[in-house]
C-alpha cells in the first residue's frame, strides 16, 4: 500500500492483523500476525475498537499480534533475518512492515548513498519474499509517497524507494482521499501479477474499514 499521509496505510494494516485470525471460512488465514513497526503507529486499543465486529475475542486478538519496533533500518533488517522462530512458534500467516521505507529514507540522504540503501533494501525486500515462501504467509508493506507534478498513473504522486520497490511487489495498491468525500477514501489497485486495475471506495470508522 502506498499514499500520502492519512490516507489509511496503517489503518487498513491493523484491520488485516485482526483479519488474518478469521477461519479460512470467513475470509482468513486462520493464524496470527508479525507486525513490524517503525513509526510508532500500532495501536493495541484500536486493534481491540476493531475487533469488536469480528466475533472474535478482542484480548485474544491483540495477544495474538507480535509487535516489533524497529529503531534504525539495520535494527529493521535484524527483526526480518531473526524472524523464523518467531513465526514459527506463533503461527504466523502475515507479516507487516508499516512503513517500509520510513527508516531507509532519513537515515540515507543524498545521491551518494542511494546504491548502498538499495542494495540494503533489495536484500530486506529478498528475505521477507523468502520468509512467505518458507511459511506460507502473505506479506504486506506500506510506503510514502514523493509529489510527481507530472504525474504517476495520473496520481501525482510515485512511491518511494524506486523499482526495487516495485519489482518486488506482486500487488500495489494506491490510497488517496476523495476531495469534499466526506471521510471516504479509494484504493486503487495500479499493479497485480494475477487481477486487472480497478478501485473501490472505503472508510475509516469506528469498527474498522468499511
Amino acid at each position: 500500500f502506498f499514499g500520502e499521509f492519512g490516507t489509511g496505510k496503517s489503518q487498513i494494516c491493523h484491520q488485516l492483523c485482526i483479519n488474518v485470525q478469521l477461519p479460512p471460512g470467513k475470509g482468513g488465514l486462520g493464524g496470527n500476525a508479525l507486525h513490524i513497526d517503525t513509526e510508532n503507529s500500532f495501536r493495541p486499543e484500536r486493534i481491540m475498537q476493531m475487533a469488536q465486529k469480528t466475533g472474535l475475542d478482542p484480548q485474544k486478538v491483540v495477544a495474538n499480534i507480535v509487535v516489533a519496533e524497529a529503531y534504525n533500518s539495520d535494527h529493521q533488517i535484524l527483526i526480518l533475518e531473526k524472524a523464523d522462530q518467531v513465526i514459527k512458534a506463533n503461527n504466523v500467516k502475515l507479516i507487516v512492515v508499516d512503513s517500509l521505507m520510513g527508516h531507509f529514507r532519513s537515515e540515507y540522504l543524498g545521491r551518494e548513498s542511494l546504491a548502498a540503501r538499495q542494495q540494503k533494501l533489495n536484500s530486506h525486500l529478498h528475505r521477507l519474499e523468502r520468509l512467505t515462501v518458507a511459511f506460507n504467509a502473505a506479506a504486506v508493506v506500506t510506503n510514502q509517497v514523493m509529489a510527481k507534478p507530472d504525474d504517476f498513473f495520473g496520481f501525482g504522486a510515485y512511491p518511494v524507494g524506486g523499482h526495487i520497490v516495485a519489482h518486488r511487489s506482486h500487488s500495489r495498491i494506491f490510497l488517496r482521499k476523495v476531495a469534499g468525500g466526506k471521510g471516504n477514501r479509494v484504493a486503487r489497485l495500479v499493479v497485480s501479477l494475477d487481477r486487472p486495475e480497478g478501485e473501490c471506495i472505503f472508510r475509516i470508522s469506528e469498527e474498522g474499514i468499511t
